[in-house]
């Protein structure tokens, strides 16, 4: 399926205590480069992504965006000093037998006291986390190919008219090329009966000249390749690989045949077929540069 390298794909999920957002956007770009944001405690993601994202994508210049924020109080653990928590037990309860005081100790009561709760980071479990962004990273991927394949289509098509619209021209050229021999013929008969003051005219001579003309401006070869290649543009946009490299290369040798074309003509005809031809191919490079 035919893809732009232009697109953009947004997915969002909160899984296992982290807000998880990714977002992914692309640009032309000859080869697949890739950059990221990624916070800098989850640089380990960075490679991770980087190898997903190019199973998806052969050309373009590939950002991607990620944002963990993790939901309050979902990464901490509670943990109880136990030394500290007996040694306030076996102080108050000194006291309260010093002093002569009702020993009514509760739990809550420790909570009050400092450094009997420790509240720390719970370690991160890479694994785990790296489950959960590829998870969001692959729903925004999809959002991603799905507008890249979309953009696609529209270049398709508009590729598709210019070719065909060159196309009918080739037709042309080939229905004004033997015209132009003939014309060519006449006027040199009619040219040799004004210098030479006579209808006495050796045909062969004319006939070896106009042969001699019309092998200098034969374009026949060139239609036939110009037809051939776009023949072969149609195949490459309904290849399933990515063949935007294969099409600039070959509209260059399209470009070719025209320019070619172009220097044999001596038809004022064929010379405008010629101009509309390059301004077709021309249009149909700007929006192969686009594609994967």
């Amino acid at each position: 399926m035919l893809r732009s390298m232009t697109g953009y794909g947004r997915a969002q999920n909160i899984l296992n205590g982290r807000d998880i957002t990714v977002e992914i956007r692309s640009v032309n770009h000859r080869y697949y480069e890739y950059s990221s944001r990624v916070p800098r405690a989850f640089g380990y993601l960075d490679e991770k992504l980087k190898t997903l994202f190019k199973s998806s994508v052969s050309r373009g210049k590939v950002e991607a965006s990620v944002t963990i924020n993790t939901i309050e109080g979902k990464d901490q653990v509670i943990r109880i000093n136990l030394g500290a928590a007996e040694g306030y037990i076996s102080a108050l309860r000194g006291a309260a037998d010093a002093l002569g005081l009702e020993d009514n100790l509760k739990l809550s009561n420790l909570i009050k006291l400092p450094d009997v709760f420790n509240v720390q980071k719970a370690p991160d479990d890479e694994e785990q986390i790296w489950t959960d962004v590829s998870s969001v990273a692959n729903e925004a991927l999809a959002k991603f190919v799905e507008m890249r394949t979309v953009e696609g289509s529209r270049l398709k098509s508009d590729v598709l008219e210019k070719a065909a619209n060159i196309e009918i021209m080739v037709g042309e050229v080939e229905k004004i090329s033997p015209e132009t021999v003939e014309n060519y013929r006449n006027r040199l008969y009619t040219k040799l009966c004004e210098v030479l003051e006579s209808k006495d005219i050796d045909e062969q001579r004319i006939l070896t000249e106009a042969a001699i003309f019309a092998d200098k401006v034969a374009v026949d070869e060139e239609t036939v390749r110009l037809r051939s290649h776009i023949a072969q543009l149609r195949d490459m946009l309904e290849s399933e690989d990515a063949v935007g490299r294969k099409l600039d290369f070959l509209v260059q040798e399209m470009n070719r045949e025209v320019n070619t074309i172009g220097s044999k003509s001596q038809n004022i005809d064929i010379a405008r077929l010629v101009v509309d031809m390059k301004s077709e191919i021309e249009k149909i490079r700007e929006q192969i540069q686009n594609i994967e």
